[in-house]
């Protein structure tokens, strides 16, 4: 017992044609959505090296103030010590001569 299946060949064509089309559509979207990755990737890309060259500068300013701070410390302690012998010698803690 065959079965006969009576289509036009106009209206499988015309299926095929929507459904590729559909799908050509689908492809458009999913390309022009890898183009806007492509360009927020670039954007991200020039964002970390802008990071990067902010980042070192910053290193350079924390050395630069840790090397100021310890200036200033020796210099507090060299201040302590000249006062403290000023005053042994104003005080009379020293006999004069």
């Amino acid at each position: 017992m065959a079965t006969t299946i009576e289509t036009d060949l106009k209206e499988i064509f015309v299926k095929f044609d929507q459904r590729f089309d559909r799908l050509e559509q689908r492809l458009d979207r999913i390309d022009s959505d890898l183009a806007i990755l492509k360009v927020s990737q670039a954007e991200i890309r020039g964002d970390i090296a802008n990071l990067k060259t902010e980042l070192t500068l910053t290193r350079e300013d924390v050395k630069d103030l840790k090397g100021r701070a310890s200036a200033q410390i020796w210099a507090l302690i060299v201040a302590i010590i000249g006062a403290i012998a000023v005053a042994a010698v104003k005080f009379g803690f020293f006999p004069n001569p």
